[in-house]
């Protein structure tokens, strides 16, 4: 809806700069998440969008990689967003902001160091709903094939003859 002053509200765009402005590490609306730079977004389809932010800060949280990009962990806990998961992820993800408030944090999102963050899950470890999303996190991240090339994996090698020809020497990583 516009007029002739302009549209009523804020536009994606405004919403994204702003947000940016203000240093947010994730931009949360009605439905949807995204990251302040406008590089990815996503919508939501059972839970809550501010639940969504949670476990994909907590998947960075649980395998960090600074070169990995959070389009990544994005498609890794986008699975949770089903009827069949729902109840549980947002039982899972009260009781985690429950945990940052008995440390002194608004919310998991709200704790703005890591340290702060990594150790409100610590003190999670045995939930089930950490090992949930931790198991989960294993194939969800590491099986993406954009994700390999970052990491220096080919591939399988079973159809050229193996790893030993086939970058068995090559890791440049370890």
């Amino acid at each position: 809806m516009s007029d002739m002053n302009g549209p009523k509200g804020l536009t994606r765009r405004q919403l994204l700069s702003r947000a940016s402005a203000a240093g947010a590490s994730f931009v949360v609306g009605a439905g949807f998440v995204a990251a302040p730079n406008g590089a990815w977004a996503m919508e939501t389809a059972v839970l809550k969008p501010q639940t969504m932010a949670t476990l994909v800060q907590m998947a960075r949280d649980i395998y960090p990689h600074d070169q990995v990009g959070d389009e990544f962990y994005v498609i890794a806990v986008k699975g949770y967003d089903t009827d069949a998961a729902a109840g549980g992820i947002e039982e899972g993800v009260a009781k985690l902001n429950a945990a940052a408030k008995a440390a002194g944090h608004d919310s998991y999102l709200a704790a703005g160091w890591e340290r702060d963050r990594v150790d409100i899950l610590r003190g999670m470890e045995d939930d089930p709903f950490f090992q949930q999303i931790r198991g989960g996190l294993v194939t969800g991240l590491y099986n993406q094939k954009a994700v390999w090339p970052i990491f220096g994996y080919e591939g399988a090698s079973y159809e050229f003859g193996g790893y030993i020809e086939r970058g068995f020497n090559d890791i440049n990583w370890l």
